[in-house]
């Protein structure tokens, strides 16, 4: 993560926080101003990787909306970000709909079936909510099984068999989602295969919506190929073309700053530390991946090995194994990298352990600034 003063933000932080850089976060938003001001898309933000609300009058000067996958994500993004809502779910219950047709631009449908349950909900929204479908293109980008929509038997999109004899009357875009933290290279081989199986149904829709999963921002990411790719679906076929990224907004902005409370022994020595895997970074469990830290490197490469864990009960509350050039001591603090998309929205209060501090640095002026800080009522009230 260059271009963060990570010294400076260890030694203003509370510990634990997550701490997003505004100037990282620019730095994004003015790659992806350029995608859209180049190629004619629209960027929203995908409020799943990434909610921090304090910070959507900055995204909000870039990016067109959101996208959500609930009615809350979606008043959240009415609410605060005050632009275009897309709303999708694999599955809408009638009181989503009714709530979702009073919010949303776009309302995502995720089978036939839905779309047509609903139809007398939604055409009397005609003119003022698009409604589309989530196609399947049955092609798989993916290296991780769980997120693989388009794995044997997912229950995400609509395949293409599915549209023999269908009706589209009312159906003004189609969306596929079939990324994960990819570049160029990936969408590119979709888009063939999407274009060959749904193509034919394009010249009668509004907008076409290529989903997220694009690490725009990424180094390395063929930003020319997306443009061009984008046009010629734009030049073709005469539609709106949509992107939906949350990892390209937020990738490379956040730190989660943690404090060394014990180091214990057991053929290996751990640092126990007031930040846990299962509580703040899932991912780490989940995907699963190993994340950066600040002056730390492979196991074995320095002189000093540690396996970091969490404090909670969870005994695979682990989040790896680092060395470091000199020991880890109890009060010592720690940067885990790139700790802004899919930490803070998945979060837990297990075991009631302290939630972290959400803080932003300007790097213009220095300046940290507390956010939110979260008290044992946070954590009482999500219980009865």
């Amino acid at each position: 993560m260059t271009g963060i003063d990570i010294p400076k933000i260890l030694e203003l932080a509370p510990s634990p926080a997550y701490v997003i850089d505004l100037g990282r976060l620019r730095h994004n938003l003015e790659i992806l101003d350029r995608v859209q001001r180049r190629s004619g898309a629209k960027i929203l933000l995908a409020l799943k990787a990434f909610a921090l609300w304090r910070v959507f009058p900055l995204i909000r000067q870039t990016l067109h909306g959101v996208c959500a996958s609930s009615p809350w994500e979606a008043r959240l993004g009415r609410e605060e970000f005050g632009r275009e809502v897309h709303s999708f779910a694999a599955a809408f219950k009638q009181s989503d709909v009714v709530e979702l047709l009073g919010i949303s631009n776009h309302l995502v449908f995720n089978s036939f079936a839905q779309l047509e349950r609903f139809r007398p909900l939604w055409k009397k929204h005609k003119g003022s909510v698009s409604i589309g479908l989530r196609i399947n293109p049955e092609h798989s980008e993916g290296h991780t099984a769980i997120y693989d929509p388009c794995a044997p038997g997912s229950r995400l999109g609509i395949p293409r068999a599915e549209f023999e004899g269908r009706s589209l009357a009312g159906v003004e875009g189609l969306h596929f989602h079939t990324l994960c933290e990819q570049l160029f290279e990936p969408l590119s081989r979709t888009a063939a295969v999407v274009e060959d199986k749904f193509g034919c149904f394009l010249p009668v829709m509004k907008w076409f919506n290529f989903g997220g999963g694009h690490h725009i921002t990424r180094e390395g990411y063929d930003i020319d190929g997306l443009v061009e790719l984008i046009r010629h679906f734009r030049g073709k076929y005469g539609v709106e073309v949509y992107l939906e990224p949350g990892e390209a907004i937020a990738i490379g902005t956040g730190l989660l700053v943690s404090e060394v409370l014990d180091v214990v022994h057991n053929q290996v020595s751990t640092a126990i530390l007031d930040v846990s895997a299962t509580c703040h970074m899932p991912d780490v469990l989940e995907m699963p991946y190993r994340p950066g830290i600040h002056g730390g490197f492979d196991a074995g490469e320095q002189p000093f090995t540690y396996r970091l864990g969490g404090p909670s009960c969870l005994a695979g509350d682990v989040i790896g194994d680092w060395s470091f050039n000199t020991p880890l001591a109890p009060g010592q603090r720690l940067a885990f990298l790139d700790m802004a998309h899919y930490t803070m929205v998945k979060t837990t209060t297990f075991n009631g352990i302290q939630h972290p501090h959400i803080c932003t640095y300007e790097p213009e002026t220095g300046q940290l600034e507390v956010l939110r800080s979260f008290v044992y009522e946070d954590f009482k009230n999500r219980l009865a």
